[in-house]
C-alpha cells in the first residue's frame, strides 16, 4: 500500500522546505522526502534575490572600472526586464515579494534586511562583497555600506579566512571604510583539523581554556586577545563560528567585553550560517506538521492517464522510494520537484545528454556536447542555465511545450533559464518558486 499525502515535495533544500511550508499553510497534509543533507550546509546562509543584472551588456555601463559588473541597488527594479523563461519572469514580481515576506515570518529576528528593497553589500571571507536581500542578524553590523572602521580577525588554525588578505581585498574593492586584519590563536584549539563546529561549541558553551596565565573562559580569552589588537576600530569581524544555536548570545557577550560591535563574516563550506538556516527551516517544518523523510532516494514513478487533461504523460500516481533496496510507493495528489540543479544532482548529464533523473522531464540542450560550454573559464557557459522549462504555474514543459504531467510542479535549482552564481539569485529563485509551487499545490489538492 502506498503511503499517502496531499502534497509530496521531493528535495530538502531551500526550495523544497519553502514549498512544503507554503503547502502546509494551505491546510494540506505534506510530506518532504530528501535523500542527502541539503546544500544549505554548504551555502553562505545569505538570501540573494538578484545581485547582478543578467541582461547588462559589457560596455553599456553595466560594469565598474576594470570591467567588473556593478551590483544592483534595487533587485525588484530589474526583475520585470528579465528575459522570458527566467524563473522570476515565470512567477512574477509580486510572488518574489510575497516569498520574502513568507521567509521573514519563518526566520523572525534571525535575519535582517526586510526594512528596505535595496540590496545590502555583505563582506565575505575572501574580501569580496556580495549583494544580498536578506542576511543573518549576526552579520548585520558588518555590511559594507557602513563607513565605520573595521578590524577583521582570523585564526592560525582556520586557514580558510585570511583576515589581513581579506582586509586588503576590501580596501581594493573601494569599500567606504578603513579595514585592517590580524591573525590570532583561537583559545582551546591548537590543531588546524578541528571541525568548524568545534569552534562554535567552545564559544557557545564558554568552555574553560588555558590562557597562558591560568584557566579562564573561552569568550573572556578571545575578547582579551582581540582587545590587545584593537586600535580605534568601531567594529570587529570574525569568521562565522560564533555558535550553533545561540550565536547572537555569543556575539552580544563579545560586544560587551570589547565595547564595539561584533559581526560574523560568511564563510565557505561547511557553513555554520547555512547549518543554522537549515535548522531554522526544519524546526518550522516540524511546527507546521510536515512529515519529513530523509536518507532515502526517490528512484522512479508510475503514472496513470490524465483523462484528457492535456498532459503529455498523464498524472503521477505515486513515486517509488528506495529503502534498503526495496521500492516503497509514496502517493500524493500533488507533487513538487525541488531536487536542485547540476550541483545538487537534480539535473544530470552523461556524454550523450542532459536529463532530469526521476521523471525524465525535458531539459533543453544542444546535441553537440561541445556546445555546452565555452573556452573561457569564466565565460557564459550554456550548462549554467540547464534545467527544466516551466510555464507560469511552474509545470515542467516537454519538448513540444506541453505540460509533462498534470500534477507535477518544479522549483529551485532544477529550473533552467537562469545562472544563479553569475546573477547571485539562487536563494531568491528557490524561495519564490518554492513558495509559489507549494501554494499552488496546496490549493489544488482534491480534498
Amino acid at each position: 500500500m502506498a503511503i499517502e499525502d496531499d502534497v509530496l515535495v521531493i528535495g530538502g533544500g531551500l526550495a523544497g522546505a519553502t514549498a512544503a511550508l507554503s503547502a502546509a499553510e494551505r491546510d494540506a497534509t505534506v510530506r518532504l522526502i530528501s535523500y542527502k543533507q541539503s546544500t544549505l550546509r554548504h551555502a553562505s546562509g545569505l538570501i540573494d534575490v538578484l545581485g547582478y543584472d543578467p541582461t547588462a551588456v559589457a560596455g553599456t555601463g553595466g560594469e565598474r572600472e576594470g570591467g567588473e559588473p556593478t551590483p544592483l541597488v534595487d533587485p525588484f527594479e530589474a526583475i520585470p526586464d528579465l528575459p522570458e523563461g527566467h524563473p522570476y519572469e515565470r512567477v512574477g514580481l509580486e510572488a518574489v515579494r510575497e516569498s520574502l515576506l513568507f521567509f521573514d515570518s519563518v526566520a523572525g529576528d534571525a535575519y535582517a534586511g526586510d526594512h528596505t528593497d535595496a540590496n545590502a553589500l555583505v563582506p565575505t571571507h575572501g574580501g569580496t562583497v556580495k549583494p544580498t536581500a536578506r542576511y543573518p542578524a549576526t552579520t548585520a553590523a558588518g555590511i559594507a555600506s557602513d563607513p565605520r572602521s573595521t578590524l577583521l580577525v582570523g585564526f592560525e588554525t582556520l586557514p580558510d579566512f585570511d583576515a589581513p588578505l581579506a582586509a586588503s581585498h576590501l580596501e581594493a574593492a573601494g569599500v567606504p571604510f578603513e579595514s585592517r586584519g590580524v591573525t590570532l590563536s583561537f583559545p582551546g584549539i591548537e590543531r588546524d583539523d578541528a571541525k568548524i563546529t568545534r569552534y562554535a561549541h567552545i564559544l557557545e558553551r564558554d568552555e574553560p581554556v588555558d590562557s597562558g596565565a591560568g584557566q579562564t573562559s573561552a569568550r573572556a580569552a578571545l575578547a582579551h586577545a582581540i582587545g590587545a589588537k584593537l586600535a580605534d576600530e568601531s567594529r570587529v569581524g570574525l569568521p562565522a563560528i560564533l555558535g550553533d544555536d545561540h550565536a547572537d548570545t555569543v556575539r552580544r557577550d563579545l560586544e560587551e567585553r570589547l565595547g564595539v560591535d561584533v559581526f560574523e563574516v560568511p564563510m565557505g563550506p561547511p557553513s555554520l550560517p547555512g547549518i543554522r538556516l537549515e535548522d531554522l527551516l526544519y524546526d518550522a517544518l516540524e511546527d507546521a506538521g510536515v512529515r519529513v523523510t530523509t536518507g532515502v532516494p526517490v528512484v522512479d514513478y508510475e503514472s496513470v492517464d490524465a483523462d484528457g487533461a492535456g498532459a503529455n504523460r498523464g498524472q503521477i500516481d505515486h513515486v517509488l522510494v528506495d529503502r534498503k533496496r526495496k521500492r516503497v510507493p509514496y502517493s500524493a495528489d500533488q507533487y513538487v520537484l525541488a531536487t536542485g540543479g547540476l550541483v545538487g544532482k537534480g539535473v544530470q548529464s552523461d556524454r550523450e545528454r542532459v536529463y532530469e533523473p526521476i521523471f525524465d522531464c525535458h531539459v533543453a540542450h544542444s546535441e553537440d556536447r561541445y556546445d555546452w560550454f565555452v573556452d573561457e573559464a569564466f565565460g557564459e557557459h550554456p550548462f549554467a542555465q540547464f534545467g527544466l522549462a516551466v510555464d507560469r504555474e511552474l509545470y515542467p514543459l516537454g519538448a513540444d511545450g506541453e505540460r509533462e504531467f498534470s500534477n507535477l510542479r518544479a522549483a529551485g535549482g532544477v529550473l533552467g533559464g537562469f545562472d544563479a552564481p553569475a546573477e547571485k539569485s539562487g536563494g531568491g529563485v528557490s524561495l519564490s518558486t518554492g513558495y509559489a509551487a507549494g501554494a499552488a499545490a496546496g490549493e489544488e489538492v482534491d480534498r
